[in-house]
């Protein structure tokens, strides 16, 4: 393994940074919706989203759109483990790679939430997030894609069986992000005094913390009684496709 000295190379941090918030703000919702001759902002809900978009053009394009923020979300952490894999912080055992994956996912999600090509209106950040969590986990052993890709069909479960469609998506990602800071918990547990391994935890953290707080409002109208119902039934056709038949 070889060292690096933050001091030395804290630019390619910066970088990381930078490059994947632009990347976030890149939004499929809105370029699906266009192809469709609509803007995504102005039907259903109003948000440049997966849900949002299953409603209006139906699951299949919905799919569509989940699967290009998954990708969004995880591309960049995959690349950077690679980028950094064989490095370790200087004087330390820590892997860098376990940081820039991260460090690289919340400012993706940073980007799609407050894009500035959207005036800082942009997604919640949950596909992007999810598939953040489902590649990245998959630089630590190829089956964890398998069982994450089970973690993900369980989401679509409790959203089919209970209809609380940002509930379920919100249980996903701290899901998710649980069972990471449980292998880094294991990994680090003889230094998690360590500032390096407490800023990985951070990174979960925030992660969590800024797509329950961009579903704010989901969560004040779900404890309310109020939150939209979201049938899976419903989301196979969609509004668009009703309007067609």
């Amino acid at each position: 393994m070889k060292e690096l000295y933050v001091s030395n190379s804290w630019y390619w941090f910066v970088l990381c940074a930078v490059v994947c918030y632009l990347i976030g703000c890149f939004n499929f919702a809105i370029i699906i919706a266009r192809r469709r001759n609509q803007d995504v902002r102005k039907i259903g809900s109003g948000n440049p989203g997966t849900m949002n978009i299953s409603r209006e053009f139906g699951l299949k394009v919905g799919l569509a759109n989940f699967l290009l923020d998954a990708l969004k979300g995880g591309i960049p952490a995959v690349v950077s483990y690679f980028c950094f894999r064989g490095f370790v912080f200087a004087g330390t055992e820590i892997a860098v790679s376990d940081f820039t994956r991260y460090l690289c996912g919340v400012f993706v999600i940073i980007g799609h939430i407050y894009p500035v090509t959207m005036r800082f209106h942009g997604g919640k950040g949950i596909a992007s997030t999810l598939g953040l969590f489902w590649l990245s986990l998959g630089c630590e052993d190829p089956w964890y894609l398998l069982i994450g890709f089970g973690g993900l069909l369980l989401v679509v479960a409790y959203i089919a069986f209970t209809e609380w469609g940002s509930m379920g998506s919100l249980l996903g990602v701290s899901g998710f992000s649980i069972w990471q800071a449980v292998i880094f918990f294991f990994r680090y547990e003889g230094v998690l005094q360590n500032g390096y391994v407490i800023c990985l935890f951070v990174l979960l953290l925030a992660l969590n913390f800024l797509t329950w707080f961009a579903h704010r409002k989901n969560l004040v109208r779900l404890f309310a009684g109020e939150e939209h119902r979201t049938s899976v039934k419903k989301l196979s056709k969609g509004k668009r496709g009703k309007e067609n038949m």
